[in-house]
């Protein structure tokens, strides 16, 4: 099972999901991206997420969506 990068608490940001040690809702990467923002450009403006939060929470995203399918 992979380390959880991100959380819910409904004392945090009103229950939106969070990555794990930050106020940053996960969101706000999937928006930057949406934008045509890079990754770097996401981490710039939020240093409190390390890259590999990030880059695992695209891929859970990706395999939730997509199932187990290569």
């Amino acid at each position: 099972m992979p380390e959880a990068v991100y959380h819910s608490s409904p004392n945090i940001m009103s229950g939106a999901p969070v990555f794990i040690g930050t106020r940053v809702p996960v969101r706000t990467l999937l928006d930057y991206l949406e934008a045509g923002d890079s990754i770097d450009e996401f981490l710039e403006d939020f240093p409190g997420v390390k890259r590999e939060q990030a880059v695992q929470f695209l891929e859970q995203a990706a395999k939730a969506l997509l199932g187990h399918a290569a």
